[in-house]
This record gives structure tokens, C-alpha cells and sequence, in this order.
């Protein structure tokens, strides 16, 4: 964050108290603004944005803290209000949420639950941010439909797409379960001189084998016991459009071989019948196994291998590409939120890292799944690590707390140094995460790394807000 994204405006009648405050901030390296009414108050909000404001509540004069909080709101104002009172009541509290306000603090205060409170609504208003650019990203992208993202893994994809997909070529989508191929199949179908017409899915693996055959070809009546009427075959559906024969891997050998007959020909028999009957579709083709190999292991034909390879997408795994996986999870935050009527306002920094750091075997399914249950069952505002996990996998941050060999006779400052540089340097020099872990303020963490000489630089490589 800037520095404009740090400041906060305190509001407080009491110049003591709004001084202290303001040298607690300022050392933690927020700016300050000040105000000694509600109504200055007002008037630096209608001036200015300011993320956070912390008002007393009963101040003398015609606006109160109060009427800060419904001001700001009449006005739409993008910034959450905290109040301070020193007759804090459970009324006053009730209604002051009830209106808008983050938080309700009382008097006297300590310092870090004012740190803390604000350091809260802060990146409360980050995640606001946050959610307003990837919902603007995510629109720019829409014309790729569901496929999310921006890595070069997956944009090299989708320019095959855009170069295959207006042709009649073949096309082979290769990826672990998970990787999005029958969304590829309809980016395909979208791009193609065929979008009009239908589009038929077929999962391969989802049927024996014999029914199988008579689902793609269909049948005559009397083609076998319960065949009481004739019955029109997938390739006959799709005729004039594209089949997209998804786990094609997992096909029989018989069936391979009627199945090449319809590419090179285009033309096959019903079960049951001797009526040659010719089609013109499109055939889109996807697997998670390995083609070549299973040729090699004479599990498939090659000659239709090489029908079906003209063009080939090899899909990544999420696991390739996790520069996506912060806006795949906002986008299916956004679709849990309106599906569910939920008010998820976005993920915690330590959920987050979770995220990114997983190895994600199920891919984009498994990340789609693990936001919506989040989504759904988070009691908070924002999804946390919890939420995500019951119990962390050991590749997310959260797991068991390293032990540090500290030197008899170091001082607090080097042992409070070490400790710092420490976790840093586990959580790869996230300043947020780090001040988590240890339970103190991020300024805190860069106050005490620029306490003496900092040989490894390790203040200026921390991550920048």
C-alpha cells in the first residue's frame, strides 16, 4: 500500500488523547490527519479518501460520532469508521453496527487493540480494492468465457485455440483431471464456423463399452434384446456441429477401430443395421492419459492416434500456473457469493498464501470446490486458512513452528531481531504473515529490522504493501 492507503483520520474533542493516539500511529508509520469535530471531520472526508477513520462517539457540537458514521454512509464514502467511547454499552455498540461502523472500541484502550483493530479495517479495505481490480480483470477476460487466467502456460493455449478453433482440424486436449478440457472443447466451439449448430459431449469413461458404442452409433430396432425401437446414435445428433469425446483414453480397441472410420470417412453403421450412413461433425477429443505411451503399450490404436493428434493442447495443472490462482479464486468466490447470497468480502493474507502454495492434484475442480465450501461455511467476513483446511496441508503456511538456537547472552534487540529475520525468511519475507505469526504489528517488523546495522538487507527485501 501507499502511503495515501495508510493514513487515518482521528476525530476526538479530547486533544490529549487525540495527540497520544496520533504519536501511536505515527510511529508505526501511518499518516495522520486530525480533527477536533465531527464536523472538520466531515469536511477532510469530503476532501479527501481516507481508508480508516476512529471517532469518539460523544463529542459536544451538532455532529457526533454517530453522525460521522451516517454522513459517511449518506455520502457512500469508501472507508470504515471505528468509534471510541468511554460509555461503551452494548445499545450503543448494537447500533453503531446496525449503521455501518467496523468496530466499536472503548475507553481506556490499549495500544495494540487499537493497532490491531485498525490493521484490520485496513486490509478490510485492501481486499475491497483487490476485489474491484480482479472483478474489472475478469471482465476483460470474459470474452475467453470460463477459462481464467493470465499465465504464459495457459495463454500459449488459448492461442492455439484462437488459430485451430476456425478451422476443421481435429483437436486433442491432453491434462490431468481437472485442467478445464471440456471448457477448452467449448472455447473451441465458440471460435469455430460450427457455433451455431450442436454441440454433443460424450464421456467415454462414464459407460461400458457396449453401451457405449451403441450411444455414439446408435441402433435399429431388434439390434439386441430391449432395442424396441430405433434409436438415433451421438454422431447422428451432432451432424453439421462438433462431438466432444472427453476420456477417449479409456476406449476399447473394438470400438477404436469404428471410431477411426468416422474420421477417415465419415461414415459408420447403427447396431443392428448394414445402412451406411454418412456424417459431417467435427471431432474435439480429450484425455488425462498419456496417448503416446498407451500406443507404445498397444493399449490404443495408433493410426487413430494420429487421426485424433493433428492439433494437440497439452492443459497445465493449476499447479503450473499459480500466478492464476488468485484471481481463479476470486472468481469463484464471486460465483459462491451469488449463487449462495453470501457477503464473503474476500480472503485473509495467510489464505491466500494457502492457495498459492498447494500442490492442487485435483487442479482447477479442487480449487473451485474448496473456495465454494469456504464460502459457504465461513462465519467472518473474510475466508481464512481455517476455513480452507481443517488441518493445513504441509505444503501451506501454518504448519508446526520451527525451533531457533539463540546465543547465551544475546540482548532482547538481537534475540527480538533474530526471531523476526527468522520467520521472515519462512514465509518468504511476507511482512503480513510474519506479523501473524508473531502476534505484533507489521511497522513493528520493520521498526526493529532498522534497529542497527541490518547486514543482510533483510528490511529492504521485505514484501512491499
Amino acid at each position: 500500500m501507499n502511503l495515501l492507503d495508510q493514513t487515518i483520520l482521528i476525530i476526538d474533542d479530547d486533544t490529549d488523547n487525540l495527540q497520544s493516539l496520533t504519536r501511536i500511529f505515527e510511529r508505526e508509520g501511518y499518516r495522520v490527519v486530525q480533527a477536533e469535530t465531527g464536523k472538520k471531520g466531515l469536511d477532510i472526508l469530503r476532501k479527501e479518501h481516507v481508508p480508516v477513520v476512529l471517532t469518539d462517539l460523544m463529542m459536544p457540537g451538532e455532529v457526533d460520532g454517530l453522525g460521522v458514521l451516517a454522513t459517511a454512509r449518506e455520502l457512500e464514502l469508501n472507508t470504515e469508521i471505528i468509534l471510541m467511547t468511554a460509555y461503551g454499552t452494548v445499545e450503543t455498540a448494537v447500533q453503531a453496527m446496525k449503521e455501518g461502523a467496523y468496530d466499536f472500541i472503548t475507553k481506556p484502550f490499549k495500544r495494540m487493540q487499537v493497532l490491531k483493530t485498525v490493521e484490520r479495517a485496513l486490509e478490510k479495505q485492501r481486499l475491497i480494492h483487490e476485489n474491484r481490480r480482479l472483478k474489472k480483470q475478469l471482465q476483460e477476460q470474459q470474452g475467453t468465457g470460463e477459462i481464467i487466467g493470465k499465465s504464459p502456460r495457459l495463454l500459449r493455449c488459448l492461442d492455439i485455440v484462437r488459430q485451430a478453433a476456425p478451422t476443421e482440424a481435429t483437436i486433442l486436449l491432453q491434462g490431468a483431471s481437472g485442467t478445464g478440457k471440456e471448457l477448452f472443447a467449448k472455447a473451441i466451439v465458440e471460435r469455430s464456423t460450427r457455433t451455431e449448430r450442436p454441440f454433443v459431449v460424450v464421456n467415454c469413461a462414464a459407460l461400458p463399452e457396449s453401451i457405449l458404442e451403441s450411444e455414439l452409433f446408435g441402433y435399429e430396432r431388434g439390434a439386441f434384446t430391449g432395442a424396441v425401437q430405433r434409436k438415433i446414435g451421438r454422431f447422428e445428433a451432432a451432424h453439421g456441429g462438433t462431438i466432444f469425446l472427453d476420456e477417449i483414453g479409456e476406449m476399447g480397441q473394438p470400438l477404436q477401430a469404428k471410431l477411426l472410420r468416422v474420421l477417415q470417412e465419415g461414415s459408420f453403421e447403427r447396431l443392428g443395421g448394414n445402412e451406411t450412413r454418412n456424417v459431417d461433425v467435427r471431432v474435439i477429443a480429450a484425455t488425462n492419459k498419456n496417448l503416446e505411451q498407451e500406443v507404445r503399450e498397444g493399449r490404443f490404436r495408433d493410426d487413430l492416434y494420429y487421426r485424433l493428434n493433428v492439433i494437440t493442447i497439452q492443459l497445465p495443472g493449476l499447479a503450473e500456473r499459480r500466478e492464476d490462482i488468485p484471481l481463479l479464486a476470486w472468481h469463484f468466490l464471486f460465483r459462491t457469493n451469488a449463487k449462495n447470497n453470501k457477503k464473503v468480502v474476500g480472503f485473509t493474507e495467510e489464505a491466500m498464501q494457502g492457495l498459492t502454495r498447494h500442490d492442487w492434484p485435483g487442479n482447477v475442480r479442487e480449487l473451485e470446490n474448496l473456495v465454494e465450501r469456504a464460502g459457504i461455511l465461513c462465519r467472518g467476513e473474510l475466508i481464512d486458512l481455517g476455513d480452507l483446511w481443517d488441518r493445513p496441508p504441509e505444503d501451506t503456511p501454518g504448519g508446526p513452528l520451527k525451533e531457533y538456537r539463540i546465543a547465551y547472552g544475546a540482548t532482547m534487540e538481537d534475540i527480538e531481531r533474530r526471531v523476526i529475520e527468522q520467520t521472515l525468511e519462512s514465509v518468504d519475507g511476507d511482512k503480513r504473515r510474519c506479523a501473524q505469526i508473531l502476534g505484533i504489528s507489521s511497522r513493528t517488523i520493520y521498526r526493529k529490522l532498522r534497529q542497527g546495522d541490518d547486514p543482510e538487507g533483510l528490511a529492504a527485501s521485505i514484501h512491499k504493501e
